[in-house]
């Protein structure tokens, strides 16, 4: 079905190991992304009980040559020389429709040489989460790992208790990490590492190839992309939950959709995770952690620089240092955007960090907030008004606010604008208790939630009435506070 290569599987062993997955029980297809698979180069799709056995890994797809990807880890700050794919298999990489490669994966396909003592699989619940995530996050434009298929297995996994199984297929520009550098940098094999980062530079960053300093210009990249990355996360109150250095893809997408969570009511401190006690990845702190992370990437390539000593940690620490002024420039673009203002407007900061306080202090919904901003700004009727105030505890404070910001923004009112105000504020986002409920109701044998709630954050930006409905923030009764990995 999909036309597979395998380049990555050319570079030598410590970096992919040949692997096969093991049989499930009873494979069942919950959701194929057809779309996807025709954009990958599929041109005939199989029967369901033919992809259920391919994607459950069951039967080898035709040209596949799975294999487990060695990668190292910050975990929490602590480093781990050894991690990689120990619930992973690599099938291979296809070029897609724009001539891009990209890989395909099973996620839950068996245990591998590097699960270090785990089973190798995944419960459904984590599979149903990063299906629905990645896709609204594709569908908004964040740089992500894409989702193909998810298959049930048919058998139960013990994590906290006994679950159903299951099996996720991913789609990702590439599956190489911050980690894969730093476990190629143990290796202590500076000829593995110039392969890895040749690799990369051809594969992601040819510009670089022809640049004074390839291995320079690889880093500020890779700085570049992230900058970006995080920017648009926290546009939508996206946390990721384990911004470990293993789960920092150098292609610049989001990747690991374990214990994430969109913010519902705006908090800088916000946490999901059930293990970050720490808050070490809280919603503000996400800049911060890209940074240091990216710092551990441009510890690898300092071998592979041309200048040596302090010239070369300085060179590679100016390229971290850049990371600010990118993630500010893109911010500040998409906070424009937000408000319904003019990409160049002087108030744009200041109004965006005036709503943001607003939202904190008024216990205000994020995502509900600034939908309401963008109906009162494409229609400033008293309605929408009074929807938006009825969103905060302190209406006055809020209402002050929005007199200020009605005033610069009238001043740039075109259709253009409302345009792009709109694609910035989605009416609806995969929020933490409807995706609870799909995976409750999933866990009794009913698909018809997931496939419901799909459809609507797949298009995030159609005020229909479904998307209404399962657009309203959570209920007391309803909160969800802690999500988890699944591993």
């Amino acid at each position: 079905m999909l036309p597979f290569e395998h380049l990555y599987s050319t570079l030598p062993e410590p970096l992919w190991v040949a692997t096969k997955a093991t049989p499930v029980a009873s494979p069942t297809l919950i959701a194929f992304n057809a779309p996807l698979a025709h954009e990958l180069g599929a041109q005939e799709i199989p029967d369901p009980a033919t992809l259920a056995e391919w994607f459950s890994g069951n039967q080898p797809m035709p040209d596949a040559k799975p294999g487990a990807l060695g990668y190292a880890g910050h975990q929490f700050g602590n480093f781990v020389p050894q991690l990689g794919d120990g619930r992973a298999l690599l099938l291979g990489e296809v070029i897609d429709q724009n001539g891009v490669r990209r890989d395909v994966q099973l996620k839950g396909s068996g245990r591998t040489p590097f699960s270090r003592g785990g089973d190798g699989r995944s419960p459904l619940g984590p599979v149903l989460r990063e299906y629905l995530v990645s896709e609204f996050m594709a569908a908004m434009g964040i740089p992500t790992t894409r989702a193909l298929a998810a298959v049930t297995s048919g058998e139960r996994v013990i994590r906290q208790m006994a679950e159903p199984g299951a099996v996720f297929t991913r789609v990702a520009s590439s599956h190489i990490r911050v980690g894969t550098f730093q476990f190629t940098a143990a290796q202590r094999d500076e000829v593995l590492l110039k392969a890895l980062a040749d690799h990369v530079i051809a594969r992601h960053y040819p510009e670089a190839a022809n640049a004074e300093e390839p291995y320079l210009a690889l880093l500020e990249a890779v700085v570049a992309r992230q900058a970006v990355l995080i920017a648009r996360w926290m546009s939508v109150g996206f946390i990721h939950g384990v911004m470990n250095t293993d789960n920092c893809s150098i292609a610049g997408e989001t990747i690991d959709y374990g214990p994430c969570a969109f913010m519902e009511q705006f908090d800088p401190q916000k946490v999901f995770s059930s293990i970050d006690q720490g808050r070490r990845y809280a919603f503000a702190n996400q800049p911060a952690i890209a940074q240091w992370n990216l710092a551990r990437f441009a510890e690898t390539l300092l071998p592979l620089m041309r200048e040596e000593g302090e010239a070369v940690v300085e060179q590679a620490t100016s390229a971290i240092r850049r990371f600010d002024t990118l993630f500010s420039a893109e911010q500040l673009r998409l906070n424009a955007d937000k408000l319904g203002l003019a990409a160049e407007s002087p108030q744009a900061e200041a109004l965006m960090e005036g709503l943001e306080s607003q939202m904190h202090q008024g216990r205000m919904d994020m995502t509900a907030t600034f939908d309401a901003l963008t109906q009162y700004a494409s229609s400033p009727s008293d309605e929408h008004r009074e929807a938006l105030l009825a969103l905060t505890a302190q209406p006055n404070e809020l209402t002050a606010w929005l007199d200020t910001w009605q005033a610069v923004q009238v001043a740039s009112q075109d259709r253009e604008r409302f345009a792009a105000m709109r694609r910035a504020n989605p009416v609806i986002i995969p929020r933490n208790h409807r995706v609870q409920e799909v995976i409750d109701a999933a866990y009794d044998g009913d698909f018809v939630p997931f496939h419901t709630l799909l459809a609507v954050v797949t298009q995030p930006f159609d005020d229909s009435v479904e998307a209404r409905r399962l657009a309203a923030p959570a209920t007391d009764n309803e909160q969800v506070l802690r999500t988890f990995c699944g591993t």
